[in-house]
């Protein structure tokens, strides 16, 4: 078990990165709750129902940001899909007595970016 808050990010990345249920369940509290655009403080056992199975998806993940302040990480990372497709999000996860409490994620973008440098898309090209 991680010592320290950016080592439990971490390894709660590297555990959908490997596949490794059993790391992601002994960094989880039994109290966890976890928030998404679409999600609304999930309990432990619908976020392993709903989340885990994501992890068949996820090729790789590369932490951009990891900022520990107190009880509380901001992670920014990029992903790889086993499909290729690339995103970037950030997550907040809180942290007590060792084990993660509370997770909110804030949906980033496609990688790569769908606007040119120094450009921007329509909001309703990304909706299409």
């Amino acid at each position: 078990m991680p010592d320290d808050a950016s080592d439990l990010a971490r390894a709660c990345y590297q555990a959908y990165v490997d596949k490794d249920r059993a790391a992601l369940d002994a960094l989880i509290a039994e109290d966890f709750h976890f928030s998404s655009p679409l999600d609304n403080r999930l309990d432990r056992e619908t976020y392993f129902e709903r989340c885990w199975p994501n992890s068949e998806r996820i090729r790789s993940c590369t932490l951009k940001h990891l900022i520990p302040i107190g009880e509380t990480v901001f992670v920014t990372y990029e992903g790889e899909s086993i499909g290729g497709k690339g995103f970037r999000n950030t997550e907040i996860l809180t942290i007590r007595g060792g084990k993660i409490v509370e997770v909110e994620v804030y949906f980033g973008w496609s990688l790569p970016h769908p606007a040119p440098d120094g450009s921007f898309v329509e909001l309703n090209e990304l909706t299409k």
